[in-house]
This record gives structure tokens, sequence and C-alpha cells, in this order.
């Protein structure tokens, strides 16, 4: 054991607590709007159960790392060892709350109460948040197994994906629903994060930019500039104890039926751990990339245990606190403000005091660096197949915003998915492509960057899972609830959808087989031929 040396709190911690804390406040504000304002789920579970379980995972996990960085500064003597960020995963957060928890709502709302079907949307979300913990417990002996049997293109593609479609462009459409402050607030980040330009005095970017927007609009807003109506936000603070319980129980056979949505999810964070984990090993501190993965799991295990929502995840951002002076003490003090937070109320009360197009262009750039992270990661031939992996999630929000009653009234939606003899509807085709987005986006990108290695058997591999998860539905589910099926016991005019579409990705595996024996098919890529 070394002789302690280092500082449980620097100045430095200052700068990765505004970051870190932000961060996960803007993942619970866009969780709220997305849950309150798009599917119209009361608010008094998201700010009063939801919530307080929730930020109780954060401050489990983030506690933890702390206590692994200070274990490490022991060890190593080191005075500069930065604990690994943890925080609210973005894409999965609102990747359930738009695919998962709201679409479960508006089904249940036909069988329930709006209340009762409310508890029971809870009740969903609580089981899968247990689901993906012990996933990710499980997969974390096998972990580099996946990440090497999954290309790097599937992982990141699909990742890249929902940056794109849902964690980038809702935020765009909500920066842009109340122009003048949310374009100032998206122009400081994008001076200080995008372009990389200092603010005078070094402070803090994320800050300045959530202080000045929201100041502008409480200047402006009762003007009428903001683009919307204004309305003071109530002053009264949601309290909430995260007491584990056995309720997800309630919930698990309803969650059965979302697996195909959250077991993805949980796979990319595994892959993400493992990836963080080496990028701070890199940045010079030794973390055991199983016990990051294993605090991690307990973190979001707990956290469905205690009625939270959203998985937690360590964040790809360790080498950046760590430059911008972060030591251990940012940890400890994000995990106690948001954990207590949600327990007191208070972070909900500053959820409803910041507008959301200031808070939107922190998710913008988190978009933009997924996207881009994408690109410069994976080798630039397997360029094509990343992109290919955007096309299910694009579906996927175009199959949100029609299945939505108050888009597109129920009866209307009926008819237009109506098949007339083997012809499939366009908007049928949406719903199908939407379904699995993440699995589809991972397994095409997959089988294409296998067909780019010239893999051939391997690509075919890949086709023949798509083509048997596209039978019963786990992708592709014909059903715009997502769930899967027996396709025989699909009404007549849906069964065309996992029967025509198995069938194709079979035709195309033996195509591709037939193919793999010709002479062009053993000349290797090159990367001048790419179009």
């Amino acid at each position: 054991m070394q002789q302690k040396n280092y500082k449980l709190f620097v100045p430095g911690d200052l700068n990765g607590f505004f970051a870190l804390m932000f961060d996960n406040l803007t993942v619970l504000s866009f969780l709220a709007g997305i849950l309150i304002f798009v599917f119209q789920y009361p608010a008094e579970i998201v700010f009063g159960k939801m919530f307080p379980g929730t930020a109780f995972g954060v401050l489990v996990g983030d506690l933890l790392y702390s206590y692994l960085a200070i274990r490490l500064a022991n060890k190593t003597g080191k005075p500069n060892v930065t604990a690994m960020p943890l925080g609210l995963d973005t894409p999965s957060t609102i990747g359930i709350a738009l695919t998962v928890l709201g679409p479960a709502f508006l089904y249940l709302k036909n069988k329930y109460n709006v209340q009762d079907a409310a508890m029971m949307t809870w009740y969903i979300g609580m089981s899968t948040m247990v689901m993906i913990g012990i996933t990710k417990f499980i997969f974390s002996f096998i972990g580099h197994k996946i990440q090497k049997l999954l290309p790097q293109a599937g992982l990141l593609g699909s990742l890249a994906g929902i940056g794109l479609a849902l964690i980038g462009f809702m935020p765009i459409a909500e920066i842009f629903g109340m122009p003048i402050v949310g374009v100032i607030s998206l122009g400081i980040i994008l001076y200080t994060l995008i372009a990389r330009i200092q603010l005078p005095g070094k402070i803090p970017p994320v800050l300045f930019a959530v202080v000045i927007g929201t100041i502008l609009y409480y200047i402006i807003a009762p003007l009428g500039f903001v683009g919307t109506s204004f309305e003071m936000p109530k002053l009264e603070l949601h309290f909430g104890l995260p007491i584990p319980t056995f309720n997800f129980i309630n919930g698990f056979v309803e969650s059965l039926n979302y697996l195909p949505i959250a077991f993805p999810f949980a796979l990319l964070t595994i892959a993400g751990a493992i990836n963080v984990t080496e990028s701070a090993n890199v940045a010079g501190d030794d973390y055991k990339v199983k016990e990051i993965m294993w605090v991690d799991a307990l973190a979001t295990t707990i956290s469905g245990l205690s009625g939270g929502v959203a998985q937690t995840t360590p964040y790809i951002g360790h080498p950046a606190y760590k430059a911008m002076g972060s030591r251990i003490g940012y940890t400890i003090i994000t995990g106690l403000f948001v954990g207590l937070g949600g327990i007191f109320g208070y972070a909900s009360f500053i959820v409803e005091l910041i507008p959301r197009a200031v808070l939107a262009p922190i998710l913008v750039f988190v978009a933009l660096d997924i996207m881009a992270m994408a690109f410069h990661v994976v080798k630039p031939k397997y360029s094509m197949a990343v992109a290919f992996a955007y096309f299910p999630t694009v579906a996927r929000l175009l199959e949100i915003k029609l299945t939505n009653p108050e888009y597109v009234p129920t009866n209307v939606f009926e008819t237009l998915t109506k098949t007339i003899g083997k012809h499939i509807p366009e908007i049928s085709v949406i719903v199908a492509l939407g379904n699995g987005f993440i699995l589809t986006a991972m397994l095409w990108a997959a089988f294409i960057a296998n067909l780019i290695d010239r893999k051939f058997i391997h690509s075919c591999f890949y086709l023949l899972l798509l083509a048997l998860l596209s039978f019963f539905g786990i992708i592709h589910s014909a059903l715009p609830n997502g769930n899967m099926y027996l396709p025989w016991t699909l009404p007549a005019y849906l069964q065309v959808i996992p029967y025509q579409f198995s069938l194709a990705y079979i035709a195309l595996s033996i195509l591709f087989f037939l193919l793999s024996f010709s002479k062009q098919a053993k000349v290797p890529y090159k990367e001048e031929e790419a179009v």
C-alpha cells in the first residue's frame, strides 16, 4: 500500500461536476419531456416515482467509482488519478422512453384507466432495468468475446443511428421550436465544445450555455418572443424515497415484449464499458474492466429495484475529465447532487425550471460526438456499413410519430396498414423496419462488414439470423407494439411481413453463398474501388 499523497477534492473537480451533473439533468429532462409532453404520461409519477430511483442509481454508481479511484490512488501512489465518470446512458434513456415506456403507456391506456396504465408502465420500466442490470453482470464475463464476435461497425453503427435520429434530431426540433433561446445556447456549445475555443476566464462552457439560455428565456418569454406560450414553473418539490421493492415483478411479463429493444441497449453499454476502460488505461488510470462493468451492472439493477427507468453507464469522456483537471471529488459531488436531487425533488424542480431548448444543445453535441466517433474509430472501408445501420433508427422515429394517435388517428392507421394481396403498405414497412431497430442495425452492419472482408460464410450467417429473428417478430415485428409472435397466429393481412422478410434474407444469403465461388469474390477489397 502506497502512502496517501492525493487530494480528494481539487479545483478541477468543479469543471467536471458541472459537465457531469448537467449531462445527467439533461437526460432526466428529456426523459420527463418525452413521457409527459409526447405521450401525456402523468407528471407526478415521472417526478415522484421514476426520478428518485433513476437518480439513486447515479448516486450508487458514482460513489462506487469514486471508491475505485481512491483505491487505485492508494495502490499506485499517483496524485492525479481521475475517477471514472458515471451517469444516465443517453441513447438508451431516450430510446427506452420513446420505444418502450411511451408505446407501452399508449397500449395500456386501451386496457386500463390512465392512472393504472401509468403505474403498469412504471413497473415495466423497473423490470426492464432489472433485466438490463442482470444482463450486464452476466455479460461482464464475456464482454470481450461479444465485442470480437460482432463487428465494430455493427456496434458503433447502431449507436450512431440512435445519435442521428433519437438523440440529435429530436433536440434539434426542440431548439428551433424556441429559436432565439435555443439557437443562442446551441451556438455557445458549438463555439466551445465543437470549435474548442475557451471562454474568457475559462468559464465552464456547459454551465455558461445553460445559465445564459435560461436567463434569456425568462427575459423574453413573458414578452412572447420564444415561439410558444409562457408559463412560470410550479415552485414545488417532488419528494420520493427510492426504497428497493419487488414491484418490478408486476411488469415482468409485459416487459418481455420489449426485450428485443432492451437487450441491445444493454449490449451497447457493455461494449461501451470495455472501450471507456481501455481509454482510461491509455490516459494513465489502470482500471479493471470487470470491476467497471460490475459497478455499472449493480447501479442499474439497484436503480430498477428502487423505481428507476433509465440505465447507468460509465461515460466515454474519462480522458476529457482528466484533461480539465478533475480527479475524484467530481464524481462524489455529482453522485450526491443528482441522487439527493431525485430524493428531495430539487432535480425535478431544476428540470422544470430550465427550458428543454436550453438543455437540448448538450444532447446535440453528444449526438454529433457519437456519430463522428463511429466514422473515426471504424476503418474507412466499413463506413458504408456504419451508414447503412442508420436506417432502422430513422424508421423507428417515423414509427413513433405514425403510431401516436394525436398525429394519426388509430382507425386511420389501421386502414393504412391493411395489406392487399401480397402488397405491403409503406406504413407497415416503416413499422416493421422500426421494430427491433437496434438489433436490426447491428446485424445489417455486421453482414455488410463481413461482405467487405470477403467473409461470405459469416455474412450469410448474419443474414440467416436476420431471417430467423424476422420470422418470429424479434425484429421487424408486424405488430405496431413490436411484440413477438408465432407468424401463423397473426391476422392474414399481417402474415405477409414475417414470411416475405424472412424469405428475402434467406434468398440473399443463398445468393451471396453462390457468388462466393466466383473468381471476383476472391479479390480483396481495395479502398480506391469504393465509389
